[in-house]
């Protein structure tokens, strides 16, 4: 317990001026971090806020006033810009709907983690500001501030002042800093700061000074729309310049109305170039992505952030509960085998890395697994040790479904290793307190031992001492159980244990040597956390401990332990690098602890040492710029943060163009998190991590993420697939117009056919495209580089060729159907392209037959069938349709069914039929469709061989790219 120098109206009097809980503060000044979800009208409007988006707005407006000044009235004038606004309002609906979907998961993992304490007046465990201790009121004040630091281990307080230069929060012992939580001891201190001048205070305003980055994947498309918006503006000037000289022709009824209607065709033409559906098939494809991750409990807050993993280069990851457990496990003991075997000291293997009493002892010696750990005797003491002389606990939760600590985590640690040994005496005692339910068996042994022996008096831990001693009693017997320090426990005692018959014999020289090499192997080498165990016979009828008592023990053993790494993490750390990702382990632990968890965790097996690539937060910040710069590449541990030092470290790996995405679980990581590319919390951690993150792991599982980034680079394949789709399909209707109008032939398709082929066919088949199955070798690539254009240039050289085919074979069917067809008047090439000055001269043949619906229906069709062939092509980049045959995606022969089902409904059903100026087909008409659209298949086979054998030709094409910062911002960047 802590009692405040400060009573309840003084520290009323203090806040009066001062910013209320800084954790308060943070839900509501950081994106998405208010508990109440983000307005609606807000989510709507940021679905609009895309430049092509903007565009079609603006597209549909003109649309609508050139139908006004056209004299047209009714459902002519409004159906095109309606249809454009519908599509948009769907998009915006795709984009509402999935984000609104990711806020009430996370809505669901906040039941997971409401704040109990139990506190008094002036008196608590959680402390509520920063404060000065000045008075110690029990032997020591150990505080949990992983929450702050992200130390796997309780910390001792201690009155005196740091001598440590630029101190972080790791050194300052005399400070109790604001949120963490008392876990041993009493103290007295004065309040030092509160609310945003705390500790955690200064988390906040460091999210609050964090602006959120544009994605790789949006900055791309930004820069891809603007040059095709650039491009359209300037063929739709040049349309309508070339055709000036049409604008005084008699069918038009005068110059004005001539160049109304060619504007028109402009307008037309832009709708054919814009590609209407891609913003709806992007953020489709997204929110497919997020659901598939959310199977894999990968909770996305943010669409564009799943296509940001794809391009991931380093992942900072925070060491304490996310590469381990953050639950102080036993992983060895060591005790005397006998004096007259070799060797000498016994050495156990303890598995189970969390607070669940699930674990077996394995004996390294022997090499074997231990069925009865309780019938060694050494053992069998260990386990009376570890639960009388401790004062946690351990219980089940069976809303989270965990076992949960209450005190000190080293004390937890010895617990779940009494209930590991078990009890003696029964031949099926795993298996038969496996048949316990969940709550009984998580202390089972512990109150076994404590029902055995009766607690007489507590000798607390002290800092002098650095041991803790119980009297108990049990059958007219009393003894005395420690615990502590190896240093302090081992030099008290005169006799030890052996683990063979249980007969205690003199500490010899030599046994101590070997003790004390075992216990240098363990803290040294291993990097554990060690405890000594010994006991006492004690006179029976005494009742108190004194000092005095803590002398002439007898040794029972020694126990390393450690936060263990999680079990999947060594693969998961593979896989990165075999996919060019690096991995920084970023930790507020010291420096050998943490390159001890590398080692342990196997990943970094292929580093003789850690030289140059380990350092702490003050080694670092030493280092002069160069050297600072070279450390940033080859870094692999950074030890000894604070919060600014891991958004510090972030920002420096953006400035050298890496995609950071950066883990964490608790207070301290909010600022890095908010600040990277894509941050991704713990779903355990606190709600400050999760609202400042970008995706939220529900498992807490690190090898999540390598499922998520192979994820986010599927994503990015498949959306190159859907706009190479999308684009070579809109040239095509670009060629058509555009060809038309030199051609001086008929308007090949009217407006409402061209949103009719982007909005319905395009739109299904090319959001079909997104179920693309990931490629096998897709994690096995590099990252791609964030200044990779969408479009490169031999790809924009494939869309213009396969565009071009699709405008001419439209063209082809419309001048088939006049020169060519039995159903058509078949005229002379020359009549077609004087159309009209028809009615001024004198013809063979009626001047209706340019009013045919027939010509447009035919070049129509053939534009739609075309585009389902070529939707076929884009099943992969450069993999043949013989390699990844079309029923790979059956979403996508599905989406082609439905297309031409669609589209002979409105050939065939009469009102549709009128609405969109077509007409019904013959068989004949439909064999020409097909001979003109399946040599896109052929044209595209041809240029993948291409890719395949030369990796592309490498056209120069480059498109100029768009600075979004102003230059000196730009080269920072």
């Amino acid at each position: 317990m802590l009692i405040y120098q400060i009573s309840t109206n003084s520290a009323a009097a203090r806040t009066k001026y001062v910013d209320p809980d800084p954790l308060t503060l943070s839900h509501k000044h950081t994106q998405g971090c208010s508990h109440s979800s983000t307005p609606f009208w807000r989510l709507v409007l940021k679905q609009f806020d895309d430049l092509l988006v903007k565009i079609l707005i603006a597209a549909a407006v003109v649309s609508f006033f050139l139908a006004l000044a056209n004299g047209e009235t009714g459902l002519s004038a409004f159906l095109e810009p309606s249809v454009i606004l519908m599509i948009l309002a769907a998009n915006a609906a795709v984009g509402v709907i999935t984000e609104t979907n990711a806020e009430k998961a996370l809505e669901e993992l906040r039941a997971y983690q409401a704040d109990v304490a139990t506190v008094l007046r002036n008196v608590g465990c959680k402390i509520p500001a920063d404060m000065r201790m000045i008075e110690m009121l029990t032997d020591q004040l150990r505080v949990d501030q992983a929450i702050l630091t992200g130390e796997s281990c309780s910390v001792e307080k201690e009155l005196d002042a740091t001598n440590v230069t630029n101190a972080v929060y790791q050194d300052k012992t005399n400070i109790l800093f604001s949120g963490t939580v008392v876990v041993a001891g009493r103290a007295r201190a004065v309040v030092i700061g509160v609310g945003s001048n705390t500790a955690m205070g200064s988390i906040r305003d460091s999210m609050l000074k964090t602006e959120d980055e544009v994605t790789p994947l949006k900055k791309k498309l930004d820069e891809f729309g603007t040059f095709l918006a650039k491009v359209i503006a300037g063929i739709c000037i040049l349309v309508w310049i070339v055709n000036i000289g049409h604008f005084r022709d008699p069918a038009h009824g005068g110059f004005l109305r001539g160049a109304i209607h060619y504007f028109k065709i402009a307008v037309a033409l832009a709708v054919a170039a814009i590609p209407e559906g891609l913003p709806a098939v992007v953020t489709t494809c997204l929110a497919l992505g997020t659901k598939r991750m959310a199977r894999l409990n990968a909770i996305v807050r943010s669409l564009p952030s799943v296509e940001t993993l794809g391009c991931t280069t380093v992942i900072c990851s925070d060491k304490t509960g996310t590469l381990t457990t953050n639950m102080m496990s036993v992983s060895k003991v060591s005790v005397l085998q006998s004096a007259y075997d070799v060797p000498v000291v016994a050495e156990y293997s303890v598995s189970g890395t969390t607070y669940a009493p699930e674990g077996t002892l394995f004996d390294n010696t022997a090499e074997v697994q231990l069925e009865t750990p309780a019938n060694l005797h050494c053992l069998l003491h260990t386990a009376m040790c570890s639960a009388l002389c401790n004062e946690s606990f351990i219980q089940y939760n069976p809303e989270k479904r965990n076992y949960e600590k209450i005190g000190e985590s080293t004390e937890v640690a010895l617990r779940v290793l009494a209930e590991k040994i078990g009890l003696p005496g029964f031949d099926s005692m795993p298996s038969a307190l496996n048949m316990l339910s969940k709550h009984e068996r998580a202390s089972y042994c512990n109150r076994y031992w404590e029902s055995q022996f009766k607690k007489v008096s507590v000798l607390e831990f002290s800092r002098d001492r650095k041991m803790m001693s119980v009297l108990c009693n049990r059958k007219q017997i009393q003894i005395m159980f420690s615990k502590g320090a190896p240093e302090s426990v081992l030099p008290r005692c005169t006799d030890i244990m052996c683990n063979n018959d249980g007969s205690s014999i003199r500490l010899t020289p030599e046994i101590r040597s070997e003790i004390e090499s075992k216990f240098q192997s363990f803290a040294g080498k291993e990097t554990l956390r060690c405890l000594a165990l010994a006991l006492k016979r004690m006179p029976l009828g005494q009742q108190a401990l004194s000092f005095d008592d803590e002398k002439d023990l007898t040794f029972i053993g020694l126990v390393g332990m450690l936060d263990p790494p999680r079990e999947e993490v060594r693969n998961a750390i593979l896989a990165c690098m075999t996919a060019g990702i690096r991995v920084i382990v970023v930790t507020g632990d010291n420096k050998a602890t943490a390159e001890s968890l590398c080692q342990r965790i196997g990943a970094f097996d292929n580093l003789d040492d850690f030289e140059g690539l380990s350092y702490t937060a003050s080694e670092f910040e030493k280092l002069p710029a160069l050297q600072k710069t070279v450390a940033l590449q080859r870094m692999t541990i950074f030890t000894r943060v604070e919060p600014s030092h891991k958004r510090m470290l972030v920002e420096a790996l953006q400035h050298q163009n890496e995609v950071v995405a950066m883990t964490g679980d608790g207070v301290n990581d909010a600022p890095a998190l908010k600040k990277a590319d894509i941050g991704i919390a713990m779903g355990s951690g606190t709600a400050v991590a999760k609202s400042a993150s970008d995706m939220v792991l529900a498992d807490d599982n690190f090898a999540t993420i390598v499922a998520a980034v192979a994820e986010g680079r599927a994503i990015y394949n498949n959306t190159k697939q859907f706009i190479r789709y999308m684009i070579s399909s809109n040239i095509g209707e670009v060629v058509c117009i555009f060809v038309a109008a030199l051609l001086g032939i008929p308007d090949t398709l009217v407006p409402v056919q061209l949103l009719w082929v982007n909005l319905v066919t395009d739109g299904l088949p090319a959001t079909a495209i997104g179920f693309n199955k990931q490629d096998c070798d897709v994690m096995k690539a590099k990252p791609r580089k964030v200044n990779e254009a969408v479009v490169t240039g031999w790809l924009f050289f494939r869309y213009l060729v396969i565009g071009v085919y699709v405008g001419l074979a439209t063209i082809a069917g419309f001048v088939w159907w006049f020169l060519y067809s039995d159903n058509g008047p078949k005229l002379p090439y020359t009549e077609l392209v004087n159309f009209d000055s028809c009615p001024t001269r004198a013809t063979n043949y009626s001047c209706t037959v340019f009013s045919d619906r027939h010509p447009s229906t035919v070049s129509m069709t053939v534009l739609v069938v075309v585009e389902m062939f070529n939707a076929l092509n884009n099943l992969s980049e450069n993999q043949s349709l013989l390699v990844i045959p079309p029923w790979s995606n059956l979403w996508l022969l599905g989406s082609i069914v439905l297309t031409m089902l669609l589209h002979v409904l409105i050939l065939y059903v009469e009102p549709l039929s009128i609405l969109f100026s077509v007409a019904p087909l013959s068989w004949a008409e439909w064999t020409v469709v097909l001979y003109l659209s399946f040599p896109v298949i052929i044209i595209d086979e041809i240029l993948k061989f291409f890719s395949r054998k030369s990796s592309g030709f490498r056209f120069n094409f480059r498109f100029r790219r768009v600075d979004l910062l102003p230059k000196s911002e730009a080269h920072d960047k």
